[in-house]
């Protein structure tokens, strides 16, 4: 891992449950976006960038289709996504 490691000496999280993505240990498939709001997630998220996760990190792996949906149902719903 890395910054956390660096700061502290410790890391706070090990594998994900099988099954899910290793990357925020919930069940999607490869094109959807990370759950931006799994505890897991925010904090691999954080030892790798040494801050937090927003949405368009969480979709930055994601094809154009996607990430227009995905932007569109977030901001239906009041949150603002930077792009």
């Amino acid at each position: 891992m890395g910054y956390l490691k660096e700061k502290s000496g410790m890391t706070l999280l090990g594998t994900t449950p099988e099954g899910t993505c290793p990357e925020c240990a919930t069940k999607h498939a490869s094109y959807m976006p990370h759950n931006r709001d799994s505890l897991t997630y925010q904090y691999k998220f954080y030892d790798q960038h040494g801050r937090w996760p927003t949405w368009t990190d969480a979709m930055s792996h994601c094809p154009s289709k996607i990430k227009e949906a995905w932007t569109q149902a977030l901001k239906e719903r009041g949150v603002e996504v930077p792009e």
